[in-house]
């Protein structure tokens, strides 16, 4: 493939909202209540995975099943994410063609693309349930045969969604492209009711004895098969919505050459190749992770926490920046273009270190209160905060960073990104053989901060000879002001946090108590030391945080 390609295939992933914005200039839905309407979807998605989260902590802890299913989920997980998530691959290709398309036209587009991808697909789940030791092993070789077995019969159970996960990206852009956004937006809520329901009865059915070596199997098909049977309802889900929009059909259509047909797969094939390669860092992760026992488990239940208020956040900050960025390109406009990068990475900063001076200063009550019951005790808590409290530290670098890589997309430029991309491969391998050694299953994350910062550093070094000069001087001094801020603000609210405990206690309600105030006396803190700095962007975020509530 060539250079172009994987620039226009990294281009296409990203610039696909503001395709869908343009097209969509001729209905009354403005890029705000698109946005509103993903953001609303996304939150209710988030809570419902929340309860699955803790309904799979107290039925497992993070023990053997938990474990394994952390490494079974990874193929089938990475397939779902990458072709079946939104502005993947089959998404985007789909919204740039049918966008351009009479509606007429979609069906059959739609229909053969299904087809061949249904097609390629089956192959690809016959492969992962014929070989799934193999690809365990590879995985992760470091497993006991306990977890190992247990990891191979959950990979094989749910292998096919790795063929659900390409026709729910396909529902996903055509839903889009028919000006549909709810359901896509909320069909993964779907999968977690799926999982709750069935691991829900079983607990009830079982009890504690779930974890006992007697049901440890019976456990490990359960959660398997409600992850299977929750992606598809979520496809049935869509594909209901598709047959009444008029976007096609469950039927086999093999003619390649409809007009539009060639145009989806020019733009999938390298999309999925290109989105593939930054998953290779997950999978490095794992395998140091599988040398320590129960780490995949804990990083998962952390990831989960740090990344659910990041997820939400990170919808309001970059979609509205999508198209300014882009509006911006050309060199006459590049004056505004650095003030608005600087809005996105001060707004960036505004909301994520507040956050992460909660996390690091609170991680081990956070844990308890979303975790602890029934086979997640304080043992597991304590496995889980030290984690939590890393990607605590990363929320800063990890969205900044794809704030910046937004910015050379709009400058029609997809192969920078990604030339950074290959070297943060190695990189990543290089810090976890390091960290893992000095901070075990936390120096997996510091190592992935590490690879964050250091991309940041080389995109900024870029911009700043690209655009002749960015004010990075005056941006370095009020960021190390937000850091003292965010030091301050972690120290407050532990200190608060820890008089509480040691006077009132944690049992309870005094727990969450305990969380609200602390994370008051975090957020107060942070804003009130950083008036000094006299920042624009506090302005601003004060402005979106009031008219959201005004529509609320």
């Amino acid at each position: 493939m060539s250079n172009i390609d994987r620039s226009s295939a990294s281009m296409t992933s990203i610039n696909v909202f503001i395709v869908l914005v343009s097209v969509n200039n001729k209905s009354s839905r403005s890029l705000a209540n698109i946005a509103g309407i993903v953001a609303v979807a996304t939150l209710v998605s988030k809570l419902f995975g929340l309860v699955r989260e803790q309904i799979i902590a107290a039925a497992f802890g993070v023990g053997t099943v938990v474990n394994a299913y952390a490494y079974a989920y990874v193929i089938p997980g990475f397939l779902l994410i990458l072709l079946g998530g939104i502005n993947g691959p089959f998404h985007s290709a789909l919204i740039s063609v049918l966008a351009k398309r009479d509606k007429s036209e979609a069906a059959p587009i739609v229909e053969t693309v299904t087809t061949l991808v249904t097609v390629i697909l089956l192959v690809v789940t016959v492969v992962l349930v014929v070989f799934a030791g193999t690809f365990i092993d590879l995985l992760a070789p470091g497993l006991d045969t306990e977890v190992r077995q247990i990891a191979i019969l959950q990979l094989q159970i749910m292998s096919p969604v790795a063929m659900l996960a390409g026709l729910i990206g396909i529902g996903f852009g055509t839903l889009n492209a028919a000006d549909s956004y709810f359901l896509p937006s909320i069909s993964p809520l779907f999968s977690s009711i799926t999982i709750v329901v069935i691991m829900g009865c079983l607990l009830l059915q079982i009890g504690d004895k779930i974890n006992t070596p007697q049901y440890l199997t019976t456990g490990a098909i359960a959660l398997a098969g409600a992850t299977l049977a929750g992606a598809i309802l979520q496809w049935l889900a869509q594909l209901i919505v598709q047959w009444r929009t008029g976007m096609g059909k469950l039927r086999l259509r093999f003619d390649w050459r409809i007009p539009g047909v060639m145009d989806v797969l020019k733009v999938m094939a390298p999309a999925t190749l290109s989105s593939g390669m930054l998953q290779i860092n997950v999978y490095t992760d794992l395998f140091f992770a599988s040398f320590i026992p129960g780490a995949a488990a804990a990083m998962r239940y952390g990831n989960f926490i740090a990344l659910t208020p990041l997820g939400i956040i990170s919808n309001t900050i970059l979609v509205p920046f999508l198209p300014v960025f882009s509006r911006l390109a050309a060199p006459e406009n590049w004056s505004e273009l650095k003030v608005r990068i600087r809005q996105g990475l001060f707004l960036t900063a505004l909301t994520m270190l507040p956050l992460t001076a909660i996390f690091i200063s609170l991680a081990l009550p956070i844990v308890k209160l979303v975790y602890e019951r029934s086979q997640f005790d304080d043992n597991a808590a304590r496995q889980v905060a030290p984690l939590l409290m890393a990607y605590g530290l990363g929320l800063l670098f990890y969205l900044a960073r794809d704030v910046l890589v937004r910015v050379f997309y709009a400058l029609g430029d997809g192969e920078t990104p990604f030339r950074i991309s290959i070297i943060n491969i190695f990189l990543n391998a290089i810090l976890d053989f390091l960290l893992v050694n000095a901070f075990a299953a936390p120096g997996l994350v510091m190592a992935t901060i590490g690879v964050n910062i250091v991309s940041m550093v080389i995109f900024l070094w870029l911009l700043n000879k690209r655009l002749n000069g960015l004010p990075l001087g005056q941006w370095s001094k009020s960021l190390f002001g937000l850091l003292i801020a965010t030091v301050l603000a972690s120290g407050a609210s532990y200190g608060v946090s820890y008089v509480w405990q040691q006077y009132l206690g944690n049992n309870g309600l005094l727990l969450l108590f305990q969380l609200v105030v602390a994370s008051l006396v975090a957020v107060i803190v942070f804003f009130v030391a950083i008036l000094p700095l006299r920042l624009p962007e506090v302005a601003m975020l004060l402005g979106k945080i009031k008219q959201k509530l005004g529509r609320s």
